[in-house]
């Protein structure tokens, strides 16, 4: 069983919807026994970083997820959920991430030109820079639906795709058994569904 960690942010029904979708049982809870006993975490997330992480930490959940990710338990954030993955986030501050992943959250203000809106939002195309089972279903320039106004960066160990909007941006990235997407696959269609099937079948 996969289970969404429900810590108070985040899309967490239509995710659940998308793995009904593709014929799997997801299970919301913030329960540690059942996210203990699930066979794969999926950590959501929408909104402020630092609201996220303190929610993560008031409920004991950031602790038990680096620890099932320290037993090799894989592990999908997606948006906020993937910037949580890292060491800090610059977000209206300076803030510590789960530290899973070498890498900082940065304003995507900072790389793009002026000009462009921010929060990017919208569907731009996937371009894979390295082999990674979330991606064994779909092809190089698939589009993906985005929302974000931060990027993670300086992770180019875990660096697994980029996306391209007027300066490339991290759109996903996966080292060991620990994966994110700062694109939503739960509304990017079809691509996006086979991606969630990769994760439970593949991963």
């Amino acid at each position: 069983m996969i289970a969404i960690i429900d810590y108070g942010v985040g899309n967490l029904f239509s995710l659940q919807s998308s793995f009904a979708a593709i014929g799997q049982e997801a299970a919301v809870t913030a329960d540690p026994a059942a996210l203990r006993a699930a066979d794969k975490l999926l950590l959501p997330g929408v909104g402020a970083f630092r609201d996220a992480r303190e929610k993560l930490r008031a409920g004991g959940l950031d602790e038990l997820v680096r620890e099932e990710a320290g037993r090799g338990k894989p592990l999908l954030g997606i948006c906020l959920g993937m910037q949580l993955l890292f060491e800090k986030s610059y977000e209206y501050g300076e803030y510590e991430g789960l530290g899973l992943l070498r890498g900082a959250v940065r304003p995507i203000a900072d790389v793009i030109p002026a000009g462009y809106k921010i929060p990017h939002i919208g569907w731009n195309a996937l371009h894979l820079t390295k082999p990674c089972p979330l991606f064994g279903r779909i092809r190089e320039g698939d589009f993906v639906y985005f929302v974000h106004s931060y990027y993670a960066a300086d992770c180019n160990d875990s660096l697994a795709a980029t996306t391209e909007y007027g300066a490339p941006l991290t759109a996903a990235v996966a080292k060991g058994n620990v994966y994110g997407c700062q694109f939503h696959p739960e509304k990017s269609g079809g691509v996006g569904l086979n991606i969630l099937r990769a994760f439970c079948e593949d991963v």
